[in-house]
């Protein structure tokens, strides 16, 4: 990760005294510790800053209450990153936060001993807000949500590098982080697609690809809990992407038939890549899922285990409604090819649809099909993507495990 000026101003900026660093006063009393505080709760400054500047933050009383991220174009107007006045926004405080995440990982969750591919990074889960770090092999991707993370990033390629000194990096934010949070990410090259390995199973992961950081490393404990339920069953792994879920119920479930449907046709040729690097035999289908399941049941298939995992449904909070609708109809749809007694797994990365609501989904679409659900548990992303109880977004993955009558 090569130096700029832009970094090293931005190094520079943070590790300068409170009293030298710009203050942004706010419109209230602040009696939350969410690391987020939004325009409305801002006022303007009067001296211009620059998206990602490191600022003190005073209240409307003039009380100090914390140091981040300032981003007058951003609907989060304020990161906060540190509650303590002592502690500046330098290279040491990146270095703490950092090895805090890593240990976590490899000294207490042992995820280097079961998988070569885990999240070191979880935003707000981490004391990080706006940077998300996955692992894969080698290679490590950075995603950025924040134009302060933006300019950290040389520092933290040293911090990180420091650990895993054989590291090749990517970088990268979505067009449209880029656009609320007014920075101009340049990504580098992305390295060659590299095989990470979790509980036996082998994946080809492609850092870089319009899937997210590379892979679906969240649901690597779901993954192996479904295997168990698998053993001589026929199963549909819906929105299988690079074919996660189907590959172990093939490999460590023994299924004795597995079927993935997803639309996307590079996901698809990865997939059919980890078959084959697992040495297994499993049909996958390029269709929307909606069509190939009404000819389903039109024809009367069934199967024992159906897994629904579906992309985010919406970024917006206005379209929580119409996401909530594409859910009943995708899930009322999957319910009515789950053999009778079978299991159905469904899922929602969808951090703006609360659990209790996509629960509701479920029960609006057993009705609708005349299925009964006995839920035998609820479940989420896995150890290395903690949230804090006050930041409840960290929350995003719902799963709920299904027996079907």
């Amino acid at each position: 990760m090569n130096d700029s000026g832009a970094t090293r101003s931005a190094l520079s900026e943070g590790s300068e005294t409170s009293a030298t660093l710009p203050v942004v006063k706010l419109r209230i009393v602040r009696k939350s510790d969410h690391p987020w505080i939004f325009q409305k709760m801002i006022e303007k400054p009067v001296e211009r800053l620059r998206p990602g500047t490191v600022v003190d933050i005073v209240d409307r009383e003039g009380k100090w209450v914390g140091r981040g991220f300032y981003n007058g174009h951003s609907r989060i107007g304020l990161r906060v990153l540190t509650t303590d006045p002592q502690e500046a926004i330098d290279e040491a405080f990146f270095s703490r936060r950092l090895e805090r995440a890593i240990r976590w990982r490899r000294e207490v969750l042992g995820l280097d001993r079961i998988t070569t591919a885990y999240r070191l990074v979880h935003a707000e889960g981490d004391g990080l807000s706006g940077l998300v770090v996955d692992r894969f092999g080698d290679v490590l991707v950075l995603e950025f949500f924040a134009a302060g993370m933006y300019k950290m990033r040389e520092v933290l390629g040293r911090v990180l590098r420091s650990h895993f000194p054989e590291a090749r990096f990517y970088w990268f934010a979505e067009e449209h982080i880029q656009k609320q949070e007014s920075f101009d990410c340049r990504s580098p090259e992305p390295p060659e697609p590299v095989v990470i390995e979790e509980y036996g199973v082998r994946f080809r992961v492609a850092p870089g690809s319009k899937h997210k950081t590379g892979f679906f490393a969240d649901q690597r404990e779901n993954r192996r809990r479904l295997a168990e339920l698998c053993a001589g069953k026929r199963v549909l792994d819906l929105c299988c992407n690079t074919g996660g879920f189907g590959l172990y119920a093939a490999v460590r479930g023994q299924a004795a038939e597995v079927i993935g449907i997803d639309l996307d046709e590079t996901a698809l040729e990865l997939a059919e890549e980890n078959a084959r690097l697992n040495r297994v035999r499993i049909r996958f289908v390029r269709a929307d899922i909606f069509p190939w399941l009404r000819d389903a049941v039109r024809q009367g298939k069934r199967f024992d285990v159906v897994i629904l995992d579906p992309s985010k449904q919406t970024r917006s909070r206005e379209d929580v409604e119409s996401a909530c609708q594409r859910y009943l109809d995708m899930n009322r749809l999957a319910l009515q090819v789950v053999e009778p007694g079978g299991i159905f797994l469904s899922c929602s990365c969808t951090g703006l649809v609360s659990e209790e609501r996509f629960l509701d989904v479920l029960r609006h679409a057993g009705r609708l099909t005349g299925r009964r659900l006995q839920i035998f548990r609820l479940s989420g992303a896995g150890p290395d993507h903690p949230f804090y109880a006050h930041v409840p977004e960290g929350r995003y993955l719902k799963c709920v495990w299904c027996r079907v009558e």
